[in-house]
């Protein structure tokens, strides 16, 4: 059983205060996560802080150190309340759109990524919502890892490697198996959550692991069934506890 940290809603106008901190941590610990890059914000709650004009060669240089670079979305917006494969949220940017409308939102994020000199491991789709068609799209530009579902493995399912993500904070009880993605966001964060999330770094830092080796491991894996039973258990008991809100 090992965690893999992921934090989304990496940009430049992001709460840095909090985020320097937390790369501090990290870098300190020699943890490697995997960061949620938005391409071109446009959400009105990314804009918290001054824009760094560094920003892509910070990016450029956590990749060089093994960090693991998701390509969030294009800008961020809620067009669509269209929940997707998971249906877990009632908003997207991509999912229930045509093929041609996404391909090119892809295309432009990615166009970004490219005159920045970076290259996205995988796909992070804002609010966890995409349908099968975001997932064609991707294969065609080259991108087949995403960071979304709820299953106990990484598995491959329609030609892409889904790395499963199931939490959002470090739990009370250590679940015996799997391998479980914590989702942070820590443009929401305070003080109490910086020490909160240090503690629980310390606390939990033999179990975490290096996305790039699970990636690497899981590669080809397929998922059996009753990590299928899994996924619909868990989705529904997060719907029903209303644990998943807003924070895509």
């Amino acid at each position: 059983m090992v965690f893999l940290l992921r934090f989304d809603d990496i940009c430049p106008t992001m709460n840095w205060r909090i985020w320097l901190e937390v790369d501090r941590l990290l870098l300190e610990r020699n943890i490697k996560p995997i960061i949620a890059v938005i391409p071109s914000n446009k959400e009105q709650a990314f804009f918290i802080e001054n824009e760094r004009e560094d920003f892509w060669n910070y990016v450029k240089e956590r990749q060089k150190i093994g960090w693991i670079i998701g390509v969030h979305g294009y800008q961020h917006l809620c067009v669509t309340r269209n929940g997707g494969i998971l249906g877990i949220n009632s908003c997207s940017e991509f999912a229930g759109l045509e093929e041609e409308e996404q391909e090119e939102r892809i295309i432009r994020a990615l166009e970004i990524f490219r005159a920045n000199n970076v290259t996205p491991d995988l796909f992070i789709a804002p609010w966890h919502s995409f349908d099968y068609t975001t997932l064609r799209v991707l294969r065609k530009h080259g991108i087949n890892v995403i960071s979304d579902g709820f299953s106990l493995y990484p598995f491959v399912h329609y030609g892409v490697l889904w790395i499963p993500q199931q939490l959002w904070w470090f739990p009370k009880i250590v679940p015996p198996i799997g391998v479980w993605t914590i989702l942070f966001h820590h443009n929401f964060w305070g003080e109490s959550e910086l020490r909160r999330f240090e503690i629980d770094l310390d606390r939990f830092r033999k179990k975490i692991a290096d996305p790039a080796k699970i990636i690497a491991h899981y590669r080809d894996r397929r998922r059996p069934l009753i990590e299928e039973i899994f996924d619909y258990t868990w989705k529904r008991m997060l719907i029903l506890l209303r644990y998943i809100k807003y924070r895509g």
